[in-house]
C-alpha cells in the first residue's frame, strides 16, 4: 500500500492500466526473451489474444476500448469520419466520443484518475485528476492539465508522438532514435505519476508501438534489415513495463493491452480507386481531393480502413442510390469485395461485414453500410485524390490485424478465454476498482472471475 493510501487511510482497489498500440500477443508468447516482465505477469496472472473491434483503427479502437461500446454508441468509426447528412468530413477528437469513458465512471464514484497519453482525449478532460491527450494533440501545453502537468513535461522533453515521418526513410536510424526518445520520456513521465501514488486509475498508453511496429514489422516477420533492432526495441518496452509493476504499490493491480493486432504489410489497396474502375464512383471534375468532389451518379464510396458508403437517397445530399435498390446494391458491393483479388491471385478480403451486425446505438446513423476485413498484407486504403493504380507499395511494412491483440494481467481472478475483445476491458476494470456500474451500458462483459 502507497504512502497516499495510509496517510488518507483508503483501501480501495487500485489499477494500474499501460496500453501498448498495436502490440500482437503472439509477438510476446513467442519471445520470452525479449518480454521477461510480461511473461512474469502472464505466470502469476493471466492474459491472451483478444480481438479487436471493426474497424480495427486506433482512433476508433481507444474509444470503444475506454468505454465498453462500438462505434454506434461512441460515435468514433475511423480516423476520418463525415457528418449527417453531408458530404462534410471531420477527424474525430475527443469530444466526438459521445459515451461515458472509464475514468468519468472513476471520477463519478468519487475517486481519481490520471489518464496520459490515450488517442483521441484531445482536447483534455478539466474534470479529472489530470489529463495529457495524446495523438492528434496540437503541443504539449494545450494537451496537458492542470498547468502544473504541461510544466513539467516540457522539462523532460516530453513528445506526443513519434515523428512517422522519419519512417518513410529507407534508412531508419534516425527514425528509430526517434522512436527512443518519445518512449524514453514517456516512460519519465508515466514513473513521475505512479510514484506520485495519488491516484486510483492510472491509465497510460505507449502509441511508439504502434509506429515501430508500421515501418518494422516486416522485418521482424521475415528477419529483415531491422530485425535485432526491433527486438531491442521492444526488449525496452518490456523493461519499462517493469518498472512501472515495481513502481506499483502492493494494492495495485497491472492490466496490459494493446488496442489491435499486427501483421506485414505487403500491399496497399486504394478502394476509391477500385471503385472508380469498377464504375461504382466518379468525380465531378479532374480535380478533386474529398468526398464533396464525387458526382451525382456515384453509388459507393470508402472511408480507411475498409469502411463503405452506399450513396443512398435521401441520406447523402446527392445520393443516387433509391432506397428500395439499397439491399440489392449492397449485396452486389460485398460479393465484388469478396472476390477482390491481389496483384498475385490472392483474395484481398478475408470477410465483409454488414454495417447493422456490429454497429448500434445512439449515434450509427453515420455508421458504414459494409466493412471489409482484409487478410494479411493488404492494408486498405481510401483516398479521393484518385490513384493510378489499385495496388501499391508503400513506405509501411505493417499493417493493423482485427485479431491477436494482446491483454495481460497480474491478477489470477482476470481470465482471457477465447472470444474475449475489446469492449470487455471497460467492465473489466471497474470491477477491479470496485466501481459499480449497470452491464447493460455495455457491449462487453468482465472477464473477473466471481468467488465461489
Amino acid at each position: 500500500m502507497g504512502l497516499f493510501d495510509r496517510l488518507r487511510g483508503s483501501d480501495d482497489a487500485r489499477v494500474a492500466f499501460v496500453g501498448i498500440d498495436g502490440v500482437p500477443y503472439s509477438l510476446v508468447r513467442a519471445e520470452p526473451e525479449t518480454f521477461p516482465n510480461l511473461h512474469d505477469v502472464l505466470d502469476e496472472g493471466s492474459g491472451g489474444a483478444i480481438d479487436s473491434i471493426v474497424p480495427p483503427e486506433s482512433s476508433a479502437c481507444w474509444p470503444s476500448l475506454t468505454t465498453g461500446v462500438n462505434p454506434g454508441e461512441t460515435g468514433v468509426y475511423g480516423f476520418q469520419d463525415r457528418e449527417v447528412g453531408s458530404y462534410e468530413t471531420y477527424v474525430p477528437m475527443g469530444r466526438d466520443v459521445q459515451a461515458t469513458r472509464l475514468w468519468d465512471r472513476v471520477t463519478d464514484a468519487g475517486r481519481d484518475a490520471t489518464v496520459l497519453n490515450v488517442p483521441v482525449t484531445f482536447p483534455p478532460q478539466r474534470d479529472i485528476q489530470r489529463m495529457v491527450s495524446g495523438f492528434l494533440s496540437p503541443d504539449i501545453e494545450k494537451a496537458s492539465h492542470p498547468e502544473d502537468v504541461a510544466t513539467y513535461l516540457e522539462s523532460i522533453d516530453y513528445r506526443i508522438d513519434t515523428n512517422a515521418k522519419l519512417g518513410h526513410d529507407d534508412d531508419k536510424t534516425e527514425f528509430l532514435e526517434n522512436a527512443h526518445e518519445t518512449i524514453d520520456a514517456r516512460q519519465e513521465a508515466f514513473l513521475h505519476y505512479v510514484e506520485e501514488d495519488d491516484w486510483d486509475l492510472f491509465f497510460g498508453v505507449f502509441m511508439t508501438t504502434d509506429r515501430v511496429n508500421h515501418f518494422l514489422f516486416d522485418d521482424y516477420e521475415r528477419d529483415g534489415e531491422y530485425y535485432e533492432e526491433f527486438l531491442e526495441f521492444y526488449a525496452k518496452v518490456d523493461r519499462y513495463i517493469g518498472e512501472l509493476r515495481d513502481a506499483l504499490p502492493e494494492d495495485v493491480t497491472l492490466v496490459v493491452a494493446s488496442d489491435h493486432g499486427f501483421t506485414s504489410e505487403d500491399y496497399e489497396v486504394h478502394l476509391n480507386a477500385w471503385l472508380e474502375e469498377e464504375g461504382w464512383l466518379s468525380y465531378e471534375d479532374d480535380d478533386h481531393e474529398s468526398l464533396d468532389d464525387i458526382d451525382d451518379d456515384t453509388k459507393a464510396y470508402s472511408f480507411i480502413p475498409g469502411r463503405f458508403y452506399i450513396n443512398l437517397e435521401d441520406r447523402e445530399p446527392r445520393g443516387s442510390v433509391a432506397p428500395e435498390e439499397y439491399e440489392s446494391v449492397r449485396a452486389e458491393l460485398k460479393e465484388k469485395l469478396e472476390s477482390l483479388e491481389g496483384p498475385d491471385g490472392e483474395q484481398v478480403v478475408d470477410r465483409v461485414v454488414e454495417g447493422e451486425d456490429v454497429f448500434d446505438g445512439a449515434h450509427d446513423e453515420i455508421a458504414p453500410d459494409l466493412v471489409a476485413i482484409p487478410n494479411h498484407g493488404f492494408d486498405l486504403k481510401a483516398g479521393f485524390k484518385g490513384s493510378e493504380d489499385v495496388f501499391s507499395v508503400g513506405p509501411r511494412t505493417g499493417m493493423h490485424s482485427f485479431e491477436n491483440a494482446t491483454l495481460v494481467a497480474d491478477d489470477p481472478d482476470v481470465e482471457v478465454p477465447e472470444g474475449t475483445d475489446l469492449y470487455d476491458i471497460a467492465p473489466t476494470l471497474l470491477d477491479l476498482l470496485d466501481v459499480q456500474y449497470d452491464k447493460r451500458e455495455f457491449d462487453g462483459a468482465s472477464l473477473v472471475q466471481a468467488d465461489d
